[in-house]
């Protein structure tokens, strides 16, 4: 797809410390009913919703402000279950720059917005894994990921193309949301690598005292 293909309006899914990337696709079980609605309408028309991050606030009451940046999906596989949820795959396919939010009478919430800055999203070619490149953050992340009680099939990850190491990595990752959040808004692959780096050398104090990580 070109980007003047992809809708100017588009529905999203706000979730904390939750990011997708494009070409990579995740599971999300949906139940409460406006997200029902909103994954009807979207199966009606294009079958594409936008993921985005709420931004922290106290306030309970308040309907929470959205970050900039965020990842429009395709639903590709879908299945309603016998209590009316919806478990559905989506697959990222390119992110977005927020303009802004479109009044509506749906229950879900609606945002104009922009592709133009991540066009290169369209046009990731495979690069070859080197693990001399990622040796450091596997390791790191390992770690963490076993402080967290997590689990990875690491070596499936090595048999994946760096783009979707790294972008996989960045999802499943046990980072905070302004930690994830800085990893989506990455302008490329070498940078959000880095990303990574600095993100765990906050953490490797822990990782390497053995401390409990809050």
């Amino acid at each position: 797809m070109k980007i003047n293909d992809f809708p100017k309006e588009i529905p999203v899914f706000p979730l904390s410390n939750f990011i997708i990337f494009p070409r990579t696709s995740v599971p999300l079980n949906i139940f409460e009913p406006r997200y029902i609605d909103m994954i009807n309408d979207s199966m009606k028309s294009n079958r594409m919703i936008g993921i985005i991050q709420p931004k922290i606030s106290n306030d309970k009451d308040i309907v929470p402000n959205l970050y900039d940046i965020g990842c429009l999906g395709k639903i590709t596989s879908f299945h309603e279950t016998k209590d009316g949820r919806y478990l559905i795959e989506l697959k990222g396919l390119i992110r977005f720059k927020k303009i802004q939010e479109i009044n509506t009478i749906n229950k879900y919430r609606i945002l104009e917005v922009d592709f133009g800055k991540f066009s290169e999203d369209l046009n990731i070619e495979d690069q070859k894994l080197k693990f001399s490149d990622l040796e450091l953050i596997f390791r790191d992340l390992k770690s963490l990921f076993e402080k967290k009680g997590l689990i990875i099939n690491w070596k499936a990850l090595e048999k994946q193309s760096l783009d979707e190491v790294i972008n996989a990595l960045s999802m499943a990752s046990p980072f905070s949301l302004e930690e994830k959040q800085i990893l989506l808004e990455s302008k490329d692959l070498e940078i959000r690598k880095q990303n990574i780096t600095e993100i765990l050398k906050t953490y490797t104090h822990d990782i390497y005292n053995n401390n409990t990580l809050q």
